[in-house]
């Protein structure tokens, strides 16, 4: 019989074969991937309140940070943002490193340490005695043999009025994964990895109709993501997925508190119940109890995406509209929200197979079309006002209110504060 490799080597082994996600340094000179978490924008809305000024000082620590997609987009905000901001990277992979690294270099970004280390291994580290702004873990705590001691490792790392942007996988999303993940250990036996790549190939192309994975539309990612999207999403050597009590109870564990998950929409079953008991009983609901009956209700969330800081600092954690807040949109060209959305009064959106539709205030349109990242709302209020002298700032404030949870709830906007 074959000696087991030891689960963490197999993991490291798997990610030395096959880095993930696939990623060619030259189309750096094309596109920056952005995403969540991470994004600064949401990263001051969640964490910060909206008060931080990233041309200060800044330190974040990518933990686990694979063929670079999060630090790679953190250094080009810190960098854009002209302050003296550092990302560390840790992994324990070197091909995903040096797929990292190639990238920075076709950026010409020099803001990021790369460092060859694992989750577990930080409490020993060098890194012990530092403290960070920020740390971003996506899609790396359901790998370790202990997530919940691993979040604990990080928790410990970041600064007093720091926050942290997780990833994990969500277990309804990935309905049909694990099942078929069990049918080819059965399967493969002895073989090595690449044998199982093809393998799993083949076992994709007899998959009858009534097989789970088969009917689930939401892995588009991994499945079309080559060798490496397949390697991860059947053959890894060790990782599970949760659901939003499960998240919430591992990191009150942890000494940390959930201010907010992305997309806000998703997790708010309010969005699109319509039958009004049902509504007025998720209402009365506290909002992770109502994220965990919108994960149960909507079946498709393959992954959990979420910002948590430390308990003390959670009541400020959020930033919220107010006379000083300062809109930012993100991912949405406003000239076209403004001829093609808001003359219809209401934004529509389909996210995995679910409907929202958010009815729009008449200023909507005037709103979105004033938003250019530094304007206050008090400061678009008072250039409606010269055209229409009663617009005081309760009543703006009634027009911003359902504009804001439409483009907020979908990921769209996002608030910073001046001053």
């Amino acid at each position: 019989m074959a000696k087991e490799v030891p689960s963490t080597e197999a993991v490291r082994a798997q990610y030395e074969a096959y880095p993930y996600p696939a990623r060619d340094p030259r189309d750096e000179a094309k596109r920056l991937i952005a995403g969540s978490p991470s994004h600064i924008l949401e990263v001051n809305h969640f964490i910060f309140g909206g008060r931080r000024d990233f041309g200060k000082p800044f330190r974040a620590l990518v933990a686990g940070g694979g063929t670079g997609d999060a630090a790679i987009m953190l250094a080009q905000q810190l960098a854009d943002a002209g302050g003296p901001g550092e990302v560390v990277y840790v992994d324990v992979s070197e091909a995903s490193r040096r797929i990292a690294e190639a990238r920075a270099q076709a950026r010409k970004l020099s803001n990021i340490r790369f460092l060859g280390v694992s989750i577990p291994e930080l409490p020993a580290s060098p890194l012990a005695r530092e403290r960070f702004d920020y740390i971003d873990c996506c899609g790396v705590l359901h790998h370790l043999d202990d997530p919940a001691q691993g979040l604990r490792a990080l928790a410990g790392l970041i600064a007093d009025d720091g926050g942290m942007g997780l990833m994990l996988y969500g277990e309804l999303g990935r309905t049909g994964v694990y099942p078929l993940q069990a049918a080819v250990r059965l399967l493969a036996g002895a073989d090595d990895l690449p044998a199982r790549v093809h393998l799993v190939r083949r076992v994709l192309k007899q998959l009858p109709e009534t097989n789970w994975l088969k009917r689930n539309p939401f892995l588009g990612d991994h499945l079309n993501g080559g060798d490496a999207g397949l390697v991860d999403l059947f053959l890894h050597a060790r990782d599970r997925a949760y659901r939003v009590p499960e998240i919430a109870a591992m990191i009150t564990a942890a000494g940390l508190a959930i201010t907010g998950f992305v997309e806000p929409a998703r997790y708010d079953p309010g969005a699109y119940v319509n039958d009004p008991e049902i509504a007025k009983r998720i209402h009365a609901l506290p909002w992770l109890e109502r994220a965990a009956v919108a994960e149960a209700l909507a079946g498709n969330m393959r992954k959990h995406v979420f910002y948590v800081v430390k308990p003390a600092n959670a009541e400020r954690a959020v930033a919220s509209p107010g006379p000083n807040a300062v809109p930012h949109l993100r991912e949405l060209d406003a000239e076209s929200f403004v001829k093609s959305v808001a003359p219809r009064r209401a934004v529509a959106a389909t996210i995995d197979g679910i409907p929202f539709r958010f009815p729009l205030p008449p200023l909507s349109a005037a709103i979105v079309g004033r938003i250019d990242g530094k304007r206050t709302l008090e400061g678009i209020r008072k250039d409606l006002a010269e055209v229409n002298p009663a617009l005081a700032w309760p009543e703006f404030e009634k027009q911003f209110e359902p504009l804001y949870r439409a483009l907020h709830g979908l990921g769209k906007l996002y608030l910073s504060i001046a001053g």
